[in-house]
């Protein structure tokens, strides 16, 4: 069957689009379940966006007003997820800092596999102050030093925060005081990914104007261990503007092609976007660096977090103003439409104003925050940045052989796993012959005979693929108790979609969900089958649902 884009709403069967239409779904047999926990499963099952958050925000409240703290506690997990879902970080401080307060109280709460996230989301939330000015200065040195009590043996991750904050805050004596501590110690069990931990600390080295010491700082052959998706892509970017001044700007220009290809299509790559902006800046490449800035502009709108969205601004207005020195000021860039802000074709030196205002503003909130000029300065040295010799030559992008172990997703065999990446999702459904829309957000949403499919990612890197579907047929609101048997039977017999009811308007709408958890990647070969089976399975279910007497 053939997925139709076009007209997704007809008769009203666009749910995906409105916020909060999955709180009202309900697993089969639930009924007898509390009602407070049964909200939260369904809660936990509602497409991502703001209006689960807020539920599960509702729900928290509510579970603490009755002294529900396993609840509670539940609540707050899932909220947190959601928050790094959506890249808003900021917002983990107040969750986190409940959810260790009810852990305090009530340690039988915590599950094993419970432990080791949440020190995990204990260290994003210190982490939330180098992204957001919106995060307080005590707030965070708050966590670190509860961090720091209860982390005795993992000193590496609380020395990396506070020479982090310490360098964000201008304070390079005590940020390289802090680093010494922090880069001869064994990775522990919060720190992540030793590769991207050794990435950080060449960005940091670089930023002191350490080039040769930031190079020194990265693995030879970066692979990320077994379970980040993130390398070599990561630890290439990190040494881009330090070959380049270290005098090796030919692998400077290989790793910036190399990793680019990957990065410009990857949502969670959007932090690494500026130092790709500045190579090109700096390399004498102002028209690829346009190029780059047209093509990533809408990110902007919804970016990872301030701090990138300043960096990325800086950048670009780094580019346009080479750009403009360069003879290029008469090209124009599309800047699309978000919000009540209309679609425009602007001149590169427009452009380049308009971000300067943008990066400028930001860094202006981080310093009030701070009590610094530090964010500021660090803005202006970028600006005042000019190519310190040739332009350096760029090896072709549809080159596979700069890295035989990673070459581009088109010429990978299909049995080589990948990140997950929406290029993958449409190149599948295209090779189905399958139409489909993908919004804004990502999402992909087709019409497969009696069944309205969306596929997105979710979690923290995208890693998760999600199918959620909705039968066209609805059945009245009397028939709730049959669309729950119903639901049972399906889930009972069968392994794919996990069956729901939604209560909608006085209609019951009868949805699936399939997810698959993809966090070591995805050869197209299995996203084949992935698809395949969701789609096969989500119309079977559909037919049910309209064979329904």
């Amino acid at each position: 069957m053939t997925g139709r884009g076009g007209d997704l709403a007809g008769r009203g069967l666009d749910p995906f689009g409105l916020p909060g239409w999955w709180s009202g779904l309900r697993r089969g047999g639930r009924g007898s379940d509390p009602a407070l926990a049964e909200a939260l499963a369904d809660a936990r099952d509602t497409p991502d966006g703001e209006a689960r958050s807020t539920e599960l925000e509702r729900i928290a409240a509510h579970a603490d007003a009755t002294g529900d703290d396993r609840t509670a506690l539940a609540a707050r997990f899932a909220l947190i997820e959601a928050y790094l879902l959506h890249g808003q970080r900021w917002r983990l401080v107040e969750p986190v800092r409940r959810c260790l307060a009810t852990v305090e109280r009530r340690p039988d709460l915590l599950a094993a596999d419970q432990a080791e996230p949440l020190r995990r989301y204990r260290r994003y939330a210190v982490e939330a102050l180098l992204g957001s000015p919106r995060v307080g200065l005590d707030q965070a040195r708050a966590m670190l030093d509860d961090l720091a009590a209860r982390a005795a043996d993992d000193p590496a991750v609380v020395a990396e925060l506070r020479c982090r904050i310490a360098d964000h805050l201008g304070d390079e004596p005590t940020a390289r005081q802090w680093y010494d501590r922090w880069s001869p110690a064994d990775p522990g069990p919060v720190g992540g990914c030793p590769d991207c931990a050794a990435a950080r600390r060449a960005e940091l080295l670089a930023g002191w104007g350490d080039h040769r010491a930031a190079l020194a700082a990265l693995p030879d052959s970066p692979h990320g261990g077994g379970d980040c998706t993130e390398q070599p892509e990561r630890t290439l970017v990190a040494g881009l503007l330090s070959w380049l001044r270290a005098g090796q700007p030919e692998r400077a220009a290989e790793a910036h092609v190399r990793a680019y290809r990957r990065h410009r299509q990857e949502q969670a790559a959007f932090p690494l976007l500026a130092t790709h902006l500045r190579w090109c800046a700096l390399a004498g490449h102002p028209a690829r660096g346009v190029d780059v800035l047209a093509e990533q502009l809408p990110r902007l709108d919804r970016p990872h977090d301030d701090l990138s969205a300043m960096e990325f601004a800086a950048a670009g207005a780094l580019v346009c103003a080479l750009a403009v020195e360069a003879g290029l000021g008469g090209r124009t860039v599309h800047r699309p439409a978000y919000g009540v802000r209309p679609a425009a074709e602007l001149d590169v030196a427009t452009l380049g104003a308009t971000l300067l205002g943008v990066a400028t503003a930001l860094a202006g909130s981080f310093d009030a925050r701070n009590g610094t000029g530090h964010q500021s300065g660090r803005i202006a040295s970028w600006l005042a940045e000019r190519p310190a010799a040739a332009p350096v030559p760029l090896p072709p992008d549809d080159d596979a052989d700069d890295d035989a172990d990673d070459p581009p997703d088109d010429v990978l065999p299909d049995e080589e796993p990948r990140p997950l990446s929406l290029a993958m999702i449409t190149a599948e459904l295209d090779r189905r012959g399958d139409r489909y829309a993908v919004d804004d957000r990502g999402a992909v949403t087709g019409r497969w005979g009696e069944a309205l499919i969306q596929f997105r990612r979710a979690g923290e890197r995208g890693e998760i693929l999600q199918a959620r579907s909705v039968a066209n047929r609805r059945l009245p609101a009397d028939r709730l108790t049959e669309a729950y048997a119903f639901c049972n039977a399906w889930n009972h017999d069968r392994l794919l979609p996990k069956a729901y009811v939604h209560e909608r308007e006085g209609e019951l709408l009868l949805a699936g969900h399939v997810a698959t958890d993809l966090a070591h990647g995805v050869a197209p070969a299995q996203l084949t089958v992935l698809l395949d089976a969701a789609v096969d399975t989500s119309v079977a279910y559909a037919e049910a649902v309209a064979a329904l007497p």
